[in-house]
């Protein structure tokens, strides 16, 4: 299958999985995401055993690209929430592959950028990497990823990065649960390769049951939180605030609250 916004290779046993829009530093368009879920149905039905996830250019992913945000703005109550479901259920399928994922991460993996990329089952970055979800600085929420991010670094240290929007750098984002392994920039790759190659000369079925069993484990009460995050989503894409984040951040310019 062609792609136009990624890239799909294959080296035996092992997929590799490229964002691929460096300009727009592998922002998230509605295409990517039907392309993602195109490529992750390759995987999932081939003899592929494992993938590794990256980007392309100097950045993993920016996150959602806002000027496609600034378009969903416009939309109904309905389209907003079509569209805040389809990026849970990508969330949601990352999460719940039924084949390993590797990201191997460069450079920014920013809002829902820092969801893919932490939501893969290993995730490798280099020392220079950041990552952070800092929706709140230009009028949004971190509204879907919330439940994953609570279940990774706990309800506290979720707080303080949904709320403060700040950066973390490759080693605090290790030592929080975030990250699997910091590696050299110049060994990234090879690495990922390497964990990849190993994870391939596993059992198919075993990986796939460990991973359902862990799955299992939080599904009921996941569903549930996906589902609040996204009418939170949906609500938030209404408000003059979302409105005026996008267009300030477009514009270069510092945005005007109003709260509302």
């Amino acid at each position: 299958m062609a792609y136009e916004t990624i890239q799909l290779d294959q080296d035996r046993y092992v997929a590799m999985l490229t964002l691929h829009r460096p300009e727009r530093r592998n922002a998230i368009t509605d295409q990517m995401v039907d392309e993602l879920h195109n490529a992750l149905d390759e995987i999932q039905k081939g003899p592929l055993r494992v993938a590794i996830l990256t980007g392309a250019g100097p950045a993993f992913c920016a996150g959602m690209d806002l000027g496609y945000l600034k378009e969903a703005s416009t939309r109904s109550v309905e389209e907003v929430r079509h569209d805040a479901r389809k990026i849970a259920h990508l969330f949601n399928r990352l999460y719940e592959f039924p084949k390993p994922l590797v990201a191997a991460v460069h450079g920014a993996a920013l809002a829902g950028g820092c969801g893919v990329a932490t939501l893969c089952d290993f995730t490798l970055a280099d020392p220079e990497a950041q990552f952070g979800y800092p929706e709140v600085r230009v009028g949004f929420i971190p509204a879907i990823v919330s439940a994953f991010v609570v279940r990774q670094v706990g309800e506290k240290r979720a707080r303080d990065l949904l709320l403060s929007g700040r950066l973390l750098s490759a080693e605090e984002a290790r030592a929080l649960g975030l990250v699997t392994e910091v590696v050299a920039a110049a060994n990234l790759m090879a690495r990922a390769h390497e964990l990849a190659a190993s994870i391939a000369e596993m059992s198919p079925a075993a990986l796939s049951h460990t991973k359902r069993l862990l799955i299992r484990v939080q599904a009921a009460d996941l569903e549930r939180e996906i589902d609040l995050g996204v009418e939170a989503s949906a609500e938030m894409r209404g408000t003059a605030d979302f409105r005026e984040g996008v267009a300030a951040f477009l514009e270069k310019r510092k945005p005007v609250w109003t709260g509302r």
